[in-house]
């Protein structure tokens, strides 16, 4: 009778074990916050808790850098692509349209500033990219984790999304060197801080899983989305 309840004790243990297991793999791979944070325009951005990294769930919509400083709007195709100080924009240059929910496109000299994303926050480095990515998976499969679910904003894709992360990547596009935009809903573009000015991009595409950092320098008049996470 003692062997007959030690076994039953050691397969209560172990299926008390084997829940927990299942509990703790189902979790969540995220943690939703409930801190907001507002830029100098006021927009306020809803935040997630993606491993150790706190996201901002939105593109940055800002017009004016932290310091309070307008950043110049460069609608004509020639002032975008002479640039030299750091300019926004919307996709096509319609604000009403675009804005809510793409956020703007930003070119490198903006970036480069430092001022973009509110006080606190910071434009993401190519290796605080890489620990996002890796924490979901790595670069061949984060895509379909963070992306936006169904096809309101996505071009129908080749797997579903996900969205698991919370970050919820929108296709917002991007606008070339020589100010012609493009990749409206096929294409994600976030710009990433690299040394020595070798700016590069994280890169999302409907049709793909993938998102990875693109390793090589940018045209400075490149317009892409940017993300920030905080300090």
């Amino acid at each position: 009778m003692k062997n007959k309840n030690r076994i039953w004790i050691y397969t209560l243990n172990a299926m008390i074990i084997f829940l927990m297991f299942l509990s703790f793999s189902s979790k969540s791979i995220t943690q939703e916050s409930s801190v907001t944070v507002k830029d100098i325009d006021g927009n306020v951005y809803n935040t997630v808790v993606i491993g150790t990294q706190v996201w901002m769930k939105e593109n940055l919509k800002t017009t004016k850098y932290n310091d309070g400083s307008l950043i110049p709007n460069l609608t004509n195709n020639r002032d975008w692509s002479d640039d030299t100080i750091g300019a926004y924009c919307w996709y096509n240059n319609d604000e009403a349209s675009y804005k809510n929910p793409y956020g703007a496109l930003y070119n490198c000299y903006a970036v480069e500033t430092g001022k973009l994303c509110p006080k606190g926050w910071h434009l993401p480095s190519n290796a605080e990219w890489a620990l996002l990515t890796d924490y979901l998976g790595g670069g061949s499969i984060a895509g379909i984790k963070l992306k936006e679910t169904g096809y309101s904003h996505w071009i129908r894709a080749k797997n579903e999304a996900t969205n698991e992360s919370g970050f919820t990547a929108l296709p917002g596009g991007q606008r070339k060197w020589d100010g012609y935009f493009l990749s409206l809903g096929e294409y994600g573009c976030w710009w990433s801080i690299g040394e020595n000015r070798n700016n590069t991009e994280l890169y999302m595409k409907n049709d793909g899983d993938f998102a990875y950092s693109m390793g090589m320098a940018l045209n400075d008049n490149f317009g892409f989305s940017v993300r920030c996470v905080k300090d």
